[in-house]
């Protein structure tokens, strides 16, 4: 269920795998993606023992409307039943023992946390995110609220790889533009792109020095969702909080 869950200084993060939940196929098991077509009342299920696995109120999860974007909203508590979330890709809190959740099914999960400030956010980087900035911008958001990139601990969670992230040879010269660092190449030798170590050198151009990432590839791994390798399936979640 939680494939990687590590603290600093206060400070969780966590990321799940596609297992201990009760969604059907081609859900199999633990989809936490709303917007994926799986059956609501499970996707609830698999929410609530999800958070419970990590002691956490599953009413007290701030979760996203992901459209691949760069904007990030700041947030007191979850949205209220029947509000229009807004489309954000990233959301930063200073609320001690609120979770934010992050939706990915080959895409990059980015989790922050300043505990000093007591300032946490998670991100969304896909490749069009990455290319935007949105992991850039949450870092702002969480400045404004006091943070210090120098105190920043950065996880990043289960992605496809560069190794298997084949795109066009047009499309890497365009990322690479933006982020030279997410230039790759495949194992079978093909354009690809690198959207974790492009999301990492983002961070380390912010000053963000303590960060870890996850080896999973979730193309490659069967414990995971991979929309690249399934087309219809599942969402994993990374969360990140702030002991209260």
């Amino acid at each position: 269920m939680i494939g990687q869950h590590d603290s600093v200084g206060g400070a969780h993060f966590a990321f799940t795998d596609r297992w201990g939940g009760v969604s059907a196929v081609p859900y199999e098991e633990l989809n936490l993606g709303g917007a994926v077509g799986d059956d609501p009342g499970s996707v609830t299920t698999n929410r609530r023992l999800a958070a419970e696995s990590l002691g956490l109120d599953p009413g007290r999860v701030v979760w996203m409307n992901q459209v691949h974007g760069r904007d990030v909203a700041v947030v007191d508590g979850p949205w209220a039943p029947g509000e229009n979330v807004p489309a954000v890709d990233g959301v930063v809190t200073a609320r001690r023992g609120l979770a934010l959740a992050v939706l990915t099914a080959d895409c990059t999960p980015v989790l922050l946390a300043d505990p000093v400030a007591g300032v946490v956010g998670a991100a969304h980087a896909g490749r069009p995110g990455m290319v935007a900035g949105v992991v850039p911008a949450a870092v702002k958001a969480m400045i404004d609220l006091g943070a210090d990139p120098s105190r920043i601990t950065a996880r990043t969670g289960p992605a496809v790889c560069g190794r298997c992230y084949e795109v066009p040879v047009a499309m890497r010269d365009e990322v690479a533009a933006v982020v030279p660092e997410a230039h790759a190449e495949t194992s079978w030798g093909t354009p690809a792109v690198d959207v974790t170590a492009g999301v990492h050198a983002q961070l380390d151009a912010l000053g963000v020095r303590d960060r870890r990432s996850s080896e999973v590839c979730t193309l490659e791994s069967r414990d995971h969702y991979s929309y690249r390798r399934d087309r219809t399936t599942g969402r994993l979640a990374g969360y990140v909080w702030l002991d209260g």
